[in-house]
């Protein structure tokens, strides 16, 4: 079993960049990482609702990054949330505006956050949100628009075939559908109803605006129980986690990325709002009906279910996504081409990608990087964002120390590798 401790930046590229050498010593505590249940731990406990969700009612209707590293216990994983074939496994979106900016959908709600409003929320948002099944599992999705486009994980999706895939209505009716487009690295789908007349296309909020402490609801299928919602809060923004494979000598397993380990994943939204198997795609809303977040992925610790760490992919980057997609465009992602580990004083290069944008701009392996553009850079998490949030072609400052003394060079960022 391997674990990535050394992500290319760029999402996590794992082609192209030999392995690492071993990682100097350092008074910096090692960094703890994760692994995903391919196919699932042991069979789940009866069906009966997850802790800390509302089961559907009769009828289908249910009711500043702070420094450091994300430190979670070395006995949590990281779970893919998609259910398998009865277990686990199975791993945007036009956003379409008026001149003003406003995200068409089923439009905001208003209200104190009290009982009658979250019930008048979810009765608002339910019904633009679906179960998928693949033939190998389960997971959510987000209906995008009234042209039946739908928006969920990629790992939900991944090695379906065509004909088996199924999205189940809110209220319970089953369309076959298609995959429009899927990309890896930011592990999100785009899939296409048969049928999409009078479809409630959601609303997507903007996911900037998201506050630490706002309170949020979790929308999806988990463990198959369709219309199910959770409750909890924004527990922390801008988290960089890498989501790493169990055995990633199972090929094709949903949420398998190139080279056995799935791509690291940046600025999500962490939430205590309980998030299960099953949830992956699913919505993540405010107080006001607005999609904030896709549900992708929780901490675990050594069970399948929820432990208050879950985390979402920010709609703003969902709907950038999709629009690509939709469009039938290869989804761009920055990429700098180096493999790096935590040091005190930033980010320790590693190693460094033949001809790419790092090797060109000069850098070697043993520099720290500690600032990329106008950002510092504490931990390689603050450089995957820092360069998650530049755009290919950009034109970056990179500051950085060689044998203790002070550099700086000019990195071109690319777009990363398709191949690994």
């Amino acid at each position: 079993m391997s674990l990535h401790h050394n992500p290319s930046i760029g999402i996590g590229n794992t082609g192209g960049v030999p392995d690492p050498p071993a990682r100097p010593a350092s008074p910096t505590p090692a960094r703890p990482w994760y692994e995903v249940y391919p196919g699932g731990p042991p069979d789940p406990p009866p069906p009966g609702p997850p802790a800390g969700q509302v089961p559907p009612a009769a009828g289908g209707a249910g009711p500043p990054r702070p420094r450091g590293q994300l430190l979670i216990a070395a006995a949590i994983v990281l779970l893919l949330v998609a259910t398998t074939a009865g277990l686990l496994g199975g791993w945007v979106g036009s956003r379409l505006a008026d001149d003003s900016g406003a995200v068409a959908g089923t439009g905001p709600v208003t209200g104190q956050a009290g009982e009658a409003s979250l019930t008048n929320v979810v009765t608002a948002v339910q019904p633009s949100v679906v179960s998928v099944q693949t033939g190998l599992g389960e997971g959510s999705g987000v209906i995008l628009d009234a042209e039946g486009h739908v928006l969920t994980n990629a790992h939900v999706v991944a090695g379906a075939e065509e004909d088996s895939l199924q999205v189940t209505l809110s209220d319970g009716e089953a369309e076959s559908a298609t995959v429009v487009g899927a990309d890896e690295r930011s592990d999100l789908a785009v899939l296409r109803l048969a049928e999409s007349a009078g479809l409630p296309a959601a609303s997507f909020g903007d996911s900037d605006a998201v506050q630490v402490g706002d309170a949020v609801l979790a929308l999806g299928s988990p463990l198959g129980l369709e219309g199910s919602v959770s409750s909890g809060i924004v527990s922390a923004k801008n988290r960089t986690v890498q989501v790493g494979q169990q055995d990633p000598g199972l090929p094709g397993q949903p949420g398998e990325a190139p080279g056995g380990g799935a791509a690291p994943l940046s600025e999500m939204i962490q939430t205590d709002a309980p998030i299960n198997p099953g949830n992956s795609g699913g919505a993540l809303v405010d107080l006001n009906g607005n999609v904030v977040g896709i549900n992708t992925a929780i901490a675990t610790a050594g069970g399948m279910g929820s432990v208050g760490v879950g985390f979402a992919i920010p709609a703003n980057t969902a709907v950038d996504v999709a629009e690509q997609l939709i469009a039938g465009e290869q989804v761009e992602h920055p990429y700098l081409g180096v493999a790096a580990a935590d040091a005190p004083e930033g980010a320790l290069v590693q190693s460094v990608a033949e001809d790419g944008p790092a090797e060109e701009a000069g850098l070697r392996t043993g520099d720290v990087i500690t600032e990329v553009g106008t950002e510092s850079v504490r931990s390689v998490d603050e450089l995957v964002a820092a360069v998650q949030r530049s755009e290919v072609g950009a034109e970056l400052p990179v500051n950085y120390l060689r044998d203790g003394a002070a550099a700086e060079t000019t990195v071109t960022i690319g777009d990363a590798p398709t191949d690994p």
